[in-house]
């Protein structure tokens, strides 16, 4: 459907011809005007901010961005440079005045402490500013930036396999790159065990966190004890591993268990594909699959599950959907499948693992520029401190700051949309025929704080409350929005009310899952698996937030601000729900140039020039021909006395990153 292309290439291969027969441009022009019918954004201007490296860093307050601002026109040339490349230092987000927290180790000798990323001082001239969502609003830093080496080499990048490290990155310009292991040298990962590493950890600052009562199973908060949290990486058989994916994981365990004292884990949840695998009743059987489809390193992180275990979880007879497939089931898949329902292996995760307070369910293809735990970290914090008061109002839009303002010019425009629609905001549990009451409920609980019950206009009612669900899109109604799986809901009988976040990256609260757990096996009541998670959580008042973190888009969309929030808003009342909805199947064209969402293409081609891999950039007006773009980037042109030196960026999400290295791409 669409022309643009992101195919990767080796450096040096330099640009690609044009030159087409009258007939063959003939054609291509008219493929053009047709895909410009449907996607307008195609004829606005591909933005190369992005590119511009270390060379060319300015601190923060000398930062033009080249979209978007009003006071320039984008693109923008070529930045002016320095002919020096400049120093990273430490980058150190934790809270180093918590005296509890004991150093975790590499070894169990204790002489390698875990080590930390780098960052650079800055960020390159003309970088464009998120067109979606912000840094500043979660405390996030947005005056620094992040080049390969920072990122990764403290987990083996740049340097070879038989020293331990990964083979990756030591055939890209590495101008200063040295600095990053003047003080812990070029660590050896061969041995390590990553299942071990953390296990010391968790033990050695035990006294922190909120243990499990033995007889009821909830968390003790005795002490000012914290909760902890467990990000849950969704592996499956057959995934082929690289070692930029090892990379990418060593950095999570480091910076997420390690570095914070073990306040998150970090597990693989691997689902076997083949049913007929005895996974509970035979350790060789368990070792062969990990020895197949899991590194070494990780495979004391690893729990297993298949969808026969679902139904043996889950078992009776579960009501077909609301109407006859494909149109409830477009997938055509079992109810127990992963496909349909991912939540119910994290639903028996949670189960099975009392000692977490939250879940984040996390994917194999997503990178992070930055540390993570400063993103995990700073969008809890975040999500925490949100008011309930017209909260799924503010869920459903995406924040455009360029069209909005500040994030209190945000919700003042939220708050004047609900009252232009003459409907009252969303408070509390929906009550409907069929939700099916909890067990809690039925004794007479509520999810919701005893303080806003009791006053709902409160302004602080939720503040302070800790979010049973973050997303990291907008959390939609799905009514009339042609989403695809929009009425996969079973065993509700009639149409359900329904709220819906794409991606299922996602934190989740025990007692929201427990919520889910039960819907399932006591009422048989499940949906597709990125609505169940919200539908829930609206059905019976948990405390929903979407975190609108920083998105960038490749092109400058004009005009600034009211462009974007047009497409990107332009469901009901200038929300993601309903009519009108981005999520609509013919709107969501529009994500493929944006750095988060399942179909991105930006995002890839993004990444893996960060990487230092020369690619075919085809952004441009010709790109849709054949043989039409051009290969920029890679070794050849980043080292070249013209150019601004190796990429660096501020911290942001990418997704989806399918491959990584040409070699993956093979």
């Amino acid at each position: 459907m669409i022309l643009v292309s992101f195919a990767l290439f080796k450096a040096g291969d330099g640009m690609v011809s044009n030159e087409l027969s009258a007939e063959e441009d003939a054609a291509a022009q008219k493929k053009w005007d047709e895909d410009l019918k449907k996607m307008p954004w195609l004829r606005f201007l591909p933005l190369n901010g992005y590119f511009n490296g270390l060379k060319s860093l300015v601190a923060k307050a000398d930062h033009i961005p080249e979209y978007p601002n009003p006071n320039v026109e984008a693109p923008l040339g070529e930045p002016p440079l320095s002919q020096d490349i400049p120093k990273p230092k430490l980058y150190d987000p934790y809270n180093s005045s918590d005296s509890s927290v004991k150093t975790c180790y590499l070894d169990k000798e204790e002489k390698i402490p875990a080590p930390s990323l780098y960052a650079y001082d800055g960020v390159p001239q003309y970088m464009p500013d998120p067109s979606i969502g912000s840094h500043s609003i979660f405390g996030i830093r947005d005056d620094v930036c992040f080049d390969r080496f920072g990122r990764y080499g403290p987990y083996g990048f740049g340097y070879k396999l038989v020293d331990g490290g990964s083979d990756v990155g030591v055939d890209t310009e590495s101008s200063g790159s040295e600095a990053v292991w003047e003080k812990t040298g070029q660590i050896n990962y061969g041995q390590i065990d990553w299942g071990d590493v953390q296990e010391r950890c968790a033990a050695a600052n035990k006294h922190r966190f909120a243990e499990p009562d033995p007889d009821t199973e909830s968390l003790n908060f005795d002490e000012g004890k914290k909760g902890r949290i467990a990000v849950v990486i969704r592996l499956y058989t057959g995934f082929q591993w690289t070692q930029l994916a090892v990379l990418n994981f060593r950095a999570m365990i480091t910076e997420l268990s390690l570095k914070s004292g073990g306040e998150y884990n970090v597990h693989f949840l691997l689902h076997v594909k083949d049913n007929d695998t005895p996974i509970w009743s035979d350790d060789v059987t368990v070792q062969m699959l990990l020895d197949s489809n899991v590194p070494p390193e990780f495979h004391g992180l690893v729990t297993l599950w298949s969808e026969a275990q679902m139904e043996l979880f889950y078992p009776g007879k579960f009501e077909d959907p609301i109407s006859k497939p494909p149109i409830n089931n477009p997938a055509l898949r079992g109810v127990h499948g992963v496909f349909r329902s991912a939540h119910l292996p994290l639903q028996v995760f949670a189960l099975q693992h009392p000692e977490y307070e939250h879940f984040w369910n996390w994917e194999l293809d997503m990178r992070y520029l930055g540390n993570w735990y400063e993103l995990f970290d700073r969008l809890g914090h975040w999500a925490d401190q949100q008011p309930r008061k017209l909260l799924w109002e503010r869920n459903e839009r995406y924040y455009v700051p360029a069209h909005h303002g500040t994030w209190e010019n945000f919700t003042a425009a939220v708050e004047q949309y609900t009252k232009d629609s003459g409907k009252p905001g969303v408070f509390g549990p929906v009550e409907f025929p069929e939700r099916g009451q909890l067990r809690y409920e039925q004794r007479g609980g509520s999810a919701m704080p005893a303080s806003c019950l009791a006053n709902p206009d409160d302004p602080e009612c939720g503040v302070g409350e800790a979010a049973d669900l973050i997303t990291l899109n907008p959390i939609f109604d799905v009514h009339g929005s042609a989403w695809a799986f929009s009425n996969d809901a079973t065993g509700y009988g009639k149409t359900p009310p329904r709220r819906c976040a794409i991606i299922t990256a996602s934190r989740l609260s025990r007692r929201l899952l427990m919520a889910m757990h039960e819907q399932v096996w006591r009422h048989h009541h499940t949906m597709f698996t990125e609505m169940f998670p919200a539908s829930v959580a609206f059905h019976h008042g948990f405390k929903a937030v979407y975190a609108p973190h920083p998105v960038f888009l490749d092109r400058a969309w004009e005009p600034q601000g009211s462009a974007v929030d047009k497409v990107f808003n332009g469901g009901r009342d200038h929300s993601t729900s309903a009519v009108g909805s981005p999520f609509d199947l013919r709107n969501e064209h529009n994500f493929k140039g944006a750095t988060w969402y399942f179909n991105s293409e930006f995002a890839g081609l993004l990444w893996r020039r960060w990487l230092g891999f020369a690619q075919l950039d085809a952004r441009g007006k010709t790109g849709h021909r054949k043989g039409g773009g051009k290969i920029r980037g890679g070794k050849a042109e980043e080292e070249s006395e013209a150019s601004s030196g190796r990429m660096c960026l501020r911290s942001f999400l990418v997704h989806p990153i399918k491959f990584e290295s040409p070699d993956d791409k093979k």
